[in-house]
């Protein structure tokens, strides 16, 4: 799946004058995974950049088990999870509940993915558990939470902002 992202993200680059690759190494994952646990962080931005003409962005996700947490739904960033371990039920689309706008200065909204709603939670959407190796693609403007974090989850995100929302890091 993400070299499906990568050829996507290669082809409309055809013709464009090159821009630098950027490395996030393994051990640049496990240091934000340390910072994360230590400062009960459970989103971190490790990278954005300028892919040519649109943002991309890694970061972290640990939540640790039985993290009861909200609802989320980007307006103009698309995720891509990659579960590194641990596991958790994750709804996907249906009707946000108690939906709340996000305050646009926000960290969450200028770092991590953009402007957005949060919720209590996901009614009538597709409930599925995920686990190691499991990746899934979130379009933006699709609700989504878990529902339930069976054991404590870590995943890398790839933030694909077209409309370049996000600041670069």
């Amino acid at each position: 799946m993400l070299r499906l992202l990568a050829i996507v993200l290669a082809l409309a680059q055809v013709g464009a004058t090159p821009i630098p690759a950027t490395d996030v190494t393994a051990a640049e994952i496990q240091a934000t995974l340390r910072q994360q646990i230590a400062n009960s962080v459970t989103d971190m931005p490790i990278r954005t950049v300028n892919a040519g003409g649109h943002h991309v962005g890694i970061g972290l996700v640990h939540r640790p088990k039985g993290f009861k947490g909200f609802a989320a739904s980007h307006d103009k960033v698309t995720e891509v999870y990659q579960v590194l371990e641990g596991s958790g039920t994750l709804v996907t689309g249906g009707a946000m509940v108690n939906p709340q706008r996000r305050d646009h200065v926000a960290e969450t909204v200028t770092q991590i993915n953009g402007p957005g709603v949060s919720g209590a939670s996901v009614e009538g959407g597709v409930s599925r558990r995920i686990g190691q190796g499991d990746m899934v693609i979130i379009p933006a403007g699709t609700p989504h939470w878990f529902s339930e974090v069976q054991e404590s989850i870590t995943y890398t995100v790839v933030r694909v902002d077209p409309e370049r929302v996000v600041r670069l890091r």
